[in-house]
């Protein structure tokens, strides 16, 4: 793994394994002699065109588009290179394996029938309890390892396997109906972005990780105040202990046994002229994958703010950030503004206005576990 973000201009032995496995996507390529596309992997410049490249993985894997190979995109670089049947799977406690190979068991488990959670290309607990289920059903030994009896046994049922998106689809919406019981008694996980020694970028005396602190504890209140136990990922202090990264935070989230996640954040950039509001939900363009529930969640929480704010509607996406990923239960990321935005900037130095942005994720949370009204 590269020792730190590498970025257009850099070079060396890590630039190198990054153009390979570029090329090995069909991402980065020339025209060789014989007219088939390939890559010089002692080739150790990162260029324009591994720019490009990157920036185009980036976007097809749903990561955050800026051309800079830091520990996320990296490690979905590595997880590209597997196909199924590359290498034997299976559960591993503590260290879990993840990989496009896994994607592909997933997927096709799931297009069986078998309840395996969410789709996502880690191999957890979920799938290898489905992974067992499918073994003992045609007969192989069910020691929750992906290897070549298994593989052919998927083989041969290959032409049978379709509908998994609709039959996950339909269990998240049956799942909804268990949460549709009212706020009290509920679990959120609150997570304030950045934290300890990373205070995100700062405009006009505020930092990224200070506002989102502030939002934290106003949201906690406001849920806390109608049932809902409120658990935070971090300190919402600025000099705070050291915040866990996004896998760990996620982690916390899983072992708490949450309903639901919100990560609260504000955004920065070079650029004084983006401005306003966006919320991010799980989804994976590559897979055909994502939350169902989450996205639900993410339109009720941008519809909340952006009627109790003038911020700009920015809307929702699907990423595959490591946080909305790897959680069990629905989750959002909320960028509730640009601190390099003049005109956003003076509205999040206004505690009032930070009042109403609070206000709205505790609507939306509301919205999202009230109960089904009863028909007349």
């Amino acid at each position: 793994m590269p020792p730190a973000a590498i970025r257009r201009g850099d070079t060396g032995p890590a630039v190198a394994e990054i153009r390979d496995r570029l090329g090995r996507l069909g991402l980065l390529a020339h025209e060789a002699p014989d007219h088939e596309q390939r890559v010089d992997p002692a080739h150790d410049c990162f260029d324009d065109a591994v720019d490009r490249a990157v920036r185009s993985f980036q976007q097809e894997r749903g990561l955050t588009v800026d051309g800079v190979v830091g520990e996320q995109t990296f490690r979905r670089l590595e997880e590209a290179r597997w196909a199924l049947g590359d290498r034997v799977l299976s559960y591993s406690p503590g260290h879990l394996v993840s990989g496009d190979d896994v994607l592909a068991l997933q997927q096709r488990l799931s297009g069986l029938g078998f309840d395996l959670g969410r789709v996502d290309g880690v191999f957890g607990v979920r799938t290898d309890a489905a992974l067992r289920e499918f073994q003992r059903s045609v007969g192989v030994d069910a020691d929750g390892t992906c290897g070549p009896s298994t593989f052919r046994a998927m083989a041969r049922l290959a032409r049978t396997m379709s509908g998994g998106g609709t039959a996950a689809t339909l269990r998240e919406l049956h799942a909804l109906e268990s949460l549709r019981s009212g706020v009290a008694d509920k679990v959120v996980v609150i997570d304030p972005g950045h934290g300890g020694p990373d205070d995100g970028l700062a405009h006009g005396g505020l930092t990224e990780s200070v506002v989102a602190g502030d939002l934290a504890t106003r949201v906690e209140g406001r849920l806390a105040a109608i049932g809902v136990q409120v658990l935070l990922t971090r300190s919402p202090e600025a000099d705070g202990p050291v915040a866990p990264d996004e896998s760990g935070r996620a982690a916390f989230a899983n072992a708490t046994g949450a309903d639901l996640v919100l990560s609260l954040h504000v955004d920065s950039v070079a650029s004084p002229t983006p401005a306003g509001c966006a919320t991010f939900y799980f989804g994976d363009a590559v897979a055909g994958t994502g939350s169902s529930l989450g996205q639900r969640f993410a339109d009720m929480v941008q519809e909340e703010i952006c009627s109790r704010t003038d911020l700009t509607d920015c809307r929702t996406h699907a990423k595959t950030w490591d946080l909305l990923r790897m959680t069990r239960m629905p989750a959002v990321r909320i960028e509730c503004g640009y601190l390099s935005s003049p005109r956003d900037a003076r509205r999040l130095q206004d505690p009032a206005f930070r009042d109403a942005v609070a206000e709205g994720i505790a609507a939306a949370v509301v919205r999202f576990f009230a109960p089904v009204p009863a028909e007349v």
